[in-house]
This record gives structure tokens, C-alpha cells and sequence, in this order.
């Protein structure tokens, strides 16, 4: 599969909370965590649960960055 997105960042599934419609993922990337909001049916179909290995990709218009303050 070939994809434009340039921001591929390698994790593994720490949580995966499904609702009626919608599937919260918690994914660790490194130190980090990314919550992605996807549909339930696509959750179960990548079957999506604690340990996967997955690649988070992140496409968007707007970055926006934090220089002051406390970064922690």
C-alpha cells in the first residue's frame, strides 16, 4: 500500500476503549502516547488490542508549537 503521509511513527497498543460507534486507541510511541479516534468497525477488522505493533501516521494542516511555559 503506498500513502502520501510523511509522519509514520512506529508504536505499539497500550488501550483500545470501544464504544457503540467509535473506538478510542491509545498507541506508545517511545516515551509518548497518541489517541486516535477511529470507527469501531475498523478496530475490530485491524483486530486492534494491547501489545499490536502498529504505525501511526499523522496527517495535518495545522502544527502547532509550545515554547514557553512548562514543556513537561
Amino acid at each position: 500500500m503506498k500513502l502520501s503521509t510523511r509522519n509514520r511513527l512506529p508504536g505499539t497498543v497500550v488501550e483500545v476503549e470501544k464504544g457503540d460507534v467509535v473506538a478510542k486507541v491509545t498507541v506508545r510511541v517511545g516515551d509518548n502516547h497518541i489517541v486516535s479516534l477511529i470507527s469501531r468497525e475498523s478496530a475490530e477488522e485491524m483486530g486492534l488490542e494491547a501489545g499490536k505493533e502498529v504505525m501511526a501516521l499523522v496527517k495535518a494542516t495545522d502544527v502547532m508549537i509550545m515554547a514557553d511555559g512548562d514543556l513537561a
